[in-house]
């Protein structure tokens, strides 16, 4: 309970009690004043919980924020182990093609040349 519901709650006792006292007494014009009183501390007492829930929502929001940020952070890293993984295994997996193409020479060579006339066979417009 904030400083706005507390003074928004006694004021509208204070209210009542002055609409009280003024029904007893016969006295109009106090009884108006309670009712001022009642509705004026009612308004600060919405206000005061209004500011509350507003403050509630923005820990919430700053909650929320922290947390996709070290989420984003966790997946940064991810990303980054991902990557460094995927290029040591490309260069790993580069470096035993380019073993197997040198120990077998003839078959590398008849390999390009069927994957040079395929290409020239496909992009021929004509077949």
């Amino acid at each position: 309970m904030n400083r706005d519901q507390f003074r928004g709650a006694s004021r509208h006792l204070k209210g009542r009690a002055q609409t009280a006292v003024g029904g007893l007494t016969g006295d109009p014009a106090r009884q108006i004043r309670g009712a001022v009183n009642q509705i004026a501390g009612g308004a600060q007492y919405a206000y005061g919980r209004a500011r509350d829930r507003a403050e509630d929502i923005a820990e919430d929001g700053r909650h929320f924020a922290h947390a996709a940020r070290d989420h984003a952070d966790e997946w940064i890293g991810d990303g980054r182990r991902l990557a460094r993984e995927t290029a040591r295994r490309g260069e790993r997996l580069g470096r035993a093609a380019l073993h197997r193409a040198e120990s077998n020479r003839a078959g590398t060579l008849l390999g390009l040349a069927a994957l040079a006339f395929s290409a020239g066979w496909l992009a021929h417009r004509v077949r």
